[in-house]
């Protein structure tokens, strides 16, 4: 036999290898960690749907989808979107694809991990995407050099599947030991015209999705107060 229905199970239709023994352990431990290093404070949980849910972020810190995925109950079946420079180490890669994360390539239109978020979602997964595509730093992207903004895959991503679209805000200040704010709106509705829409249409759907994250913590895109 090539494996027993429950080993099979941990490899499903797109690719994602994710072991619920080593997702829950390393949810346990990392969370621990983050209780004591990064305390958070979270609000919204009731707002979520349980199943075929697009998590759109603001992107703060390099710990925000670890605090994210922490804060969501063990079960609630995340998966997540990093950039591919993260799976270049063999250990860490491996870590990561059984942790349900895949790549993504953040120079170019990855048609590949577009399609592997299309059938996260078909599937009923939940997905975590951070629509900026990079860290924001006093308003300006890390790895672009360019002012905050949406970029348009998250919202492509959601109007095709019929996702759940909802905003989600992770606040900036991340101090050890200090408190931080995790706040998870209710679903954003985009307004398309057809199924698809046009490609002004889910532009306009990724930054207003962008702008209700930030609104979430009372800051404009990029950090400001609002």
């Amino acid at each position: 036999m090539s494996g027993t229905k429950e080993e099979k199970k941990g490899e499903n239709a797109h690719g994602l290898r994710v072991a619920g023994w080593f997702y829950a352990l390393a949810w346990f431990l990392i969370g621990l960690l983050l209780r004591v290093l990064h305390p958070v404070t979270v609000e919204g949980l009731e707002n979520l749907p349980d199943h075929k849910v697009l998590l759109c972020a603001n992107h703060a810190s390099n710990w925000d989808p670890l605090i994210i995925a922490t804060r969501l109950p063990v079960n609630y079946r995340l998966r997540a979107m990093a950039k591919k420079e993260l799976f270049q180490n063999p250990i860490l890669g491996f870590l990561l694809r059984h942790l349900g994360v895949f790549p993504v390539d953040r120079e170019a239109t990855d048609i590949k991990a577009v399609k592997t978020a299309i059938q996260v979602l078909k599937d009923g997964d939940n997905l975590l995407i951070f629509p900026e595509g990079t860290t924001i730093h006093h308003g300006i992207g890390y790895a672009d050099g360019l002012p905050a903004h949406a970029k348009s895959g998250a919202a492509m991503i959601g109007i095709r599947t019929g996702a759940s679209l909802v905003p989600v805000f992770v606040d900036g200040e991340k101090r050890p030991f200090h408190k931080t704010r995790l706040v998870f709106g209710t679903p954003y509705a985009p307004r398309i015209t057809g199924r698809r829409g046009t490609a002004e249409e889910v532009q306009r759907a990724a930054d207003e999705l962008l702008e209700a994250a930030y609104a979430l913590g009372g800051q404009r895109v990029g950090g400001e107060p609002l």
